[in-house]
C-alpha cells in the first residue's frame, strides 16, 4: 500500500471514531444510570442544569418542631374549655346556702285576758359585716339576722317590690333588717308570684304606712322589701330583725299587725332616737298588738285568713 493510501485510510479511521464517541455521549445505554444531557428545542445541546439538593429537614426535626400546629391547637381548645367551665361553675354557685328551714316551737298559751304579740323570736345569728361576694351559710332560713353584705347596691338593697325572675340574695336585704325594714318573703311555687300576686303585692307596697317609731316614709330605710325566698317552710314570711311572722297566706292586716309591733323596735341600728322604755309603745310579752291603719280596700285585697299559719308554723305567736 502506498504512502498515500495508508494516510486516507487512518484519515477515515479518526473520524469514525470521533463520530463513534459523540453518538455515545447524546446517546446513554440503558440502565446506565447517567442521565442524558438536555437539548433545546431546535436540538442543540443545552447547558447543564445545576443538581438540586433534597430538603431532608424533616428527617432531623423534633416530635415537637414536626406537630407544633397540632400542639398549638390542642391546647387553644383545652384553654377555652377550661374558662369555658370555671364561668359556668361560678355562675351556678350558690351565693348562699341555708343549714335548715326554720320552724318556730308553739308557745305556751297567753294570760287570761291577754293575747300574744304576733311572731315569732329566731335564735339570733349574729350580724357580721362580710366582703361582696362571700358565700354566706345561714343556720336558719328564712334568716332573721346573719352575717351580710354592707357595699352600696349590695346590701342594703333598694326597697321595693322584686318579682319571681329577680335575683335577691339574704347577704342584701338582712342589712336591711339591720336598719329596721320589714322584708316580706314569697315562695316561686306560691300565688304571690303569679301575676294576680303580684299585682296584690305592688298595691300592698304602694299603701305601705310610715314607720311605727321614726315615721319614716315607704321606700328608705325601713322598706317594705318584697322578693322571692324558696328556702322556708310557709309560702311567705314577714321579717324584721329577729322575729318571724310565717304565713300559708297573704294577710296583710296580720303582716301589719306585726310590723306596727316590732318594727324599727328590735333592729341593732336605729334610725332615729327610741323613745325611753317608760314611755315606749313597745309591747310586752303578755299585751295585746297596737292598731295599725290597713291598706285601702282598693290598693289591698280583704285578709284571706288569721295570721297564724297552719301546719309547720305553730297555733300562735311568741311574746317577745
Amino acid at each position: 500500500m502506498s504512502k498515500a493510501s495508508r494516510r486516507q485510510q487512518r484519515t477515515g479511521t479518526t473520524t469514525s471514531t470521533t463520530q463513534a464517541t459523540s453518538s455515545s455521549s447524546t446517546s446513554a445505554p440503558t440502565g446506565s444510570g447517567v442521565r442524558p444531557a438536555s437539548s433545546s428545542p431546535s436540538g442543540t445541546p443545552r447547558a447543564g442544569r445545576r443538581e438540586r439538593s433534597r430538603h431532608l429537614s424533616n428527617r432531623n426535626e423534633s416530635f415537637l418542631e414536626r406537630y407544633r400546629v397540632a400542639i398549638v391547637a390542642v391546647a387553644a381548645v383545652f384553654a377555652i374549655a377550661l374558662i369555658g367551665g370555671f364561668v359556668f361553675v361560678s355562675a351556678s354557685k350558690a351565693a348562699y346556702t341555708c343549714s335548715s328551714e326554720w320552724v318556730p316551737q308553739p308557745t305556751a298559751s297567753p294570760a287570761a285576758g291577754a293575747t300574744n304579740p304576733p311572731g315569732y323570736v329566731q335564735p339570733d345569728m349574729g350580724r357580721q359585716h362580710v366582703p361582696y361576694g362571700t358565700v354566706v351559710t345561714y343556720q336558719y332560713c328564712a334568716p332573721a339576722s346573719g352575717s351580710h353584705y354592707n357595699q352600696a347596691g349590695a346590701g342594703p338593697i333598694a326597697p321595693r317590690l322584686y318579682g319571681p325572675q329577680d335575683v335577691v340574695i339574704p347577704q342584701g336585704w338582712v342589712h336591711n333588717l339591720e336598719h329596721g325594714a320589714l322584708v316580706l318573703l314569697y315562695k316561686g311555687s306560691s300565688a304571690g308570684a303569679t301575676p294576680a300576686g303580684q299585682q296584690q303585692l305592688q298595691a300592698f307596697y304602694d299603701t305601705f304606712p310610715n314607720s311605727p317609731v321614726c315615721n319614716i316614709q315607704k321606700g328608705t330605710t325601713t322598706g317594705p322589701l318584697i322578693a322571692r325566698f324558696d328556702q322556708m317552710a310557709t309560702d311567705y314570711s314577714a321579717i324584721v330583725w329577729g322575729r318571724v311572722l310565717p304565713l300559708d297566706t297573704l294577710d296583710f292586716n296580720a303582716i301589719l299587725s306585726f310590723y306596727d309591733t316590732w318594727g324599727e323596735r328590735t333592729n341593732p341600728e336605729p334610725q332615729c332616737a327610741l323613745p325611753s322604755p317608760s314611755s315606749s309603745a313597745s309591747p310586752s310579752g303578755s299585751a295585746a298588738p297596737s292598731a295599725s291603719p290597713a291598706p285601702s280596700e282598693t290598693a289591698t285585697p280583704a285578709p284571706s285568713e288569721t295570721a297564724a299559719p297552719s301546719g309547720s308554723a305553730g297555733p300562735s305567736a311568741s311574746p317577745s
